[in-house]
């Protein structure tokens, strides 16, 4: 049988049900592709082994454990394993990217990516979706702004024009938008980042 034919689903599946040779398939058919992610967020070779080595580590286990969901999705899955994986790294070492602290945190920061294949197109569509939930979650006067300024790509002197407000009042508004939106996510343990 053709292993480069056979579906992540039934690979996992075989592994589920004792099949030790189909885990290798697997992680064989999408190393490069986690392994890069990995180094593209990391970029120091021995840790980004460490976190591929552990990823693989933490899939091995919910799949013996059983907890599992097929849905087809293998890939997006380790994925988020290996992305919730860097998270914990850069807690770890104090060292969180792009952001350090409250102020510097841009959750669009997270959604930007200029070349994406389908596969890709697909985990930012739904992290679209639920970055749009995120927001309903706000109060009304800091959604307003935000949405104002992120979607509508509007200044602040024209939020301020539109909401009857001081730009200060405004730029007030983004800014705990964006905090509070940071809570919800780190409460949540949301993912953001494909």
């Amino acid at each position: 049988m053709d292993r480069n034919a056979v579906a992540d689903s039934l690979l996992v599946r075989d592994y589920i049900n004792g099949n030790e040779v189909a885990l290798e398939f697997l992680i064989k058919r999408h190393q490069q592709k986690i392994y890069s992610f990995i180094y593209s967020k990391i970029q120091d070779r021995d840790s980004t082994e460490d976190i591929f080595q552990d990823t693989f580590i933490k899939v091995i286990k919910t799949l013996k454990k059983g907890n599992y969901n097929e849905e087809g999705k293998f890939l997006p899955w380790v994925m988020r394993i290996a992305h919730n994986l860097i998270i914990d790294f850069f807690r770890k070492n104090n060292r969180m990217p792009k952001f350090n602290s409250s102020e510097d945190f841009d959750i669009f920061s997270v959604i930007c990516d200029g070349s994406l294949n389908a596969e890709n197109r697909i985990i930012k569509d739904q992290i679209l979706e639920d970055v749009k939930l995120l927001i309903e979650e706000l109060p009304e006067e800091q959604k307003e702004v935000l949405k104002m300024r992120i979607y509508n790509d509007m200044s602040f002197n024209e939020i301020s024009e539109n909401t009857g407000v001081s730009i200060n009042t405004a730029l007030g508004r983004m800014r705990y938008a964006l905090i509070n939106l940071r809570k919800i996510v780190e409460k949540n343990n949301i993912i953001l980042v494909n």
